[in-house]
C-alpha cells in the first residue's frame, strides 16, 4: 500500500474485443466519506460483454468490467457512519452522481439530471479519472453508494442482485406487481429468473414467456404458474389479453407487437433489456386498449437497499455458476450462447497469486 494509492490485482480488456488479462490498478485511499471494500464475488452481466467489445460505443480502455460487487468492508473514512470493517456490503451499477438535483434528492440517483457515474467504463466527477469495476480485489466507493447485504443471502448469490435484482425489482414495484396482478416475464435468463422470483414473492401470478419449452421446469421451481412458448403459435394466441404487466428482459429486437398483444386493457410492457436495434412497434398494438410501452433502469440506492432487504426476508437469491477469474473469457463466450443457468459469478479470491 502506498500513500498515493492501493495497488490492486484485476482483470482488464486492453482494447475493444480483446481478451481480459491480468492487470494491476490503483485504488484511491479512503477519503473521509469513503468505504474500502475487499471484493469477494463479482457477477458477470451481459452488459460487461457489450462494453468490453465496445458495442455501444465510447468505451474507455483499459477496462476493468464488473458492477455486481459483493464483499467485506476493510476500512472506512472518518466521516462514515453506516459501515464498519467486517460488514457485508455490495456495490452496483453506479458509484456517484451530482447528489444535488431533484432526482438525487429523492433517492433516484439512477436518474440524476447530470448523469450518474457508472461503476466502470465511465469517468469520475472530475471528468478525467476512469472508473474501474469489480473484476478486482478491492474497490473504494463513496459511502452513499454502498449497500448492506443481509446475512441470510450468501455473498456469491447476492452479487447479481446488485444489477439483475434491482433492475427487475424497480419496475415491479413501480407498476405495483402484487396480489391480483398477472405478470409476465419475457426471457428466463440472468435478469428474467430473478424477476420471476421477485414477482412471485410480491404475490403476483407469474408467467414466463420464452422461445421454447426448455426452461419450463426451472420456471415452475422459481414460482411461475404459467408458461408461453413463442415458438408455438397456439400458445401465443392463448396468451392474448392475459397480463397486467410484462417485464421484457431480452436484449434482442424481437416482435414487440406479439408481446403487446398479450396485455390486458391498460396493461404495461416495461423494457429492461437493451436491444441495440430499433424496435418495430405498430401504433395499433397500443391504441385500442390504452396499453403502454415503458422503460426502466436500475433503482436508486434506497430502493436497492429495500430490494436486498426484501430478498433477505423472502430467502431469494440468484441462481449462479461460480467460476475462477481465469475462466472469464470462456464465460463470456458461453454467455453469448446462453450457456449458463443463470448468472456467472467470479470468485475474486482466485486472483490470489495471479501475476499482473
Amino acid at each position: 500500500m502506498s500513500e498515493t494509492g492501493i495497488k490492486t490485482k484485476a482483470y482488464a480488456a486492453a482494447s475493444a474485443g480483446s481478451e481480459l488479462v491480468p492487470f494491476e490498478i490503483n485504488r484511491r485511499q479512503p477519503a473521509p466519506q469513503d468505504v474500502l471494500i475487499k471484493i469477494k464475488f463479482c457477477g458477470i452481466c451481459h452488459s460487461d460483454v457489450h462494453q468490453a467489445k465496445d458495442e455501444w460505443g465510447g468505451a474507455i480502455f483499459p477496462m476493468v468490467p464488473g458492477h455486481e460487487i459483493a464483499g467485506i468492508v476493510e476500512r472506512v473514512g472518518e466521516q462514515v457512519t453506516k459501515f464498519k470493517p467486517g460488514d457485508r456490503v455490495g456495490v452496483g451499477c453506479m458509484v456517484d452522481s451530482c447528489k444535488a438535483c431533484e432526482s438525487c434528492n429523492e433517492g433516484l440517483e439512477q436518474y440524476c439530471e447530470k448523469g450518474n457515474v457508472q461503476t466502470y467504463n465511465a469517468l469520475a466527477l472530475d471528468g478525467k479519472t476512469p472508473n474501474l469495476g469489480g473484476y478486482s480485489e478491492q474497490i473504494t466507493v463513496l459511502e452513499r453508494f454502498v449497500v448492506s447485504i443481509p446475512d441470510s443471502i450468501p455473498l456469491d448469490k447476492a452479487a447479481p442482485l446488485l444489477c439483475a435484482g434491482i433492475t427487475t425489482y424497480s419496475p415491479l414495484k413501480h407498476w405495483k406487481a402484487g396480489p391480483g396482478k398477472d405478470v409476465a416475464v419475457v426471457g428466463l435468463g440472468g435478469l428474467g429468473h430473478v424477476a420471476v422470483k421477485i414477482a412471485h414473492a410480491m404475490g403476483a401470478k407469474v408467467t414466463v414467456v420464452s422461445r421454447s419449452l426448455g426452461k419450463i421446469e426451472d420456471a415452475v421451481l422459481m414460482g411461475a404458474t404459467g408458461y408461453v412458448a413463442t415458438s408455438d403459435q397456439a400458445s401465443v394466441e392463448r396468451a392474448s389479453n392475459s397480463f397486467d404487466l410484462i417485464i421484457n428482459t431480452v436484449s434482442s429486437a424481437a416482435d414487440m407487437n406479439t408481446y403487446l398483444n398479450m396485455l390486458k386493457r391498460d396493461g404495461v410492457m416495461v423494457l429492461v433489456g437493451a436491444p441495440a436495434d430499433l424496435l418495430p412497434v405498430h401504433p395499433f398494438s397500443l391504441i385500442p386498449k390504452r396499453k403502454s410501452l415503458a422503460g426502466s433502469t436500475i433503482g436508486g440506492i434506497p430502493e436497492t437497499q429495500e430490494m436486498l432487504d426484501f430478498c433477505g426476508q423472502h430467502n431469494l437469491a440468484a441462481d449462479i455458476e461460480v467460476i475462477p477469474i481465469q475462466q472469464v473469457n470462456e464465460a463470456y463466450e458461453r454467455l453469448l450462447k446462453s450457456d449458463v443457468r443463470y448468472r456467472f459469478v467470479i470468485d475474486i479470491d482466485s486472483l490470489i497469486g495471479e501475476k499482473s
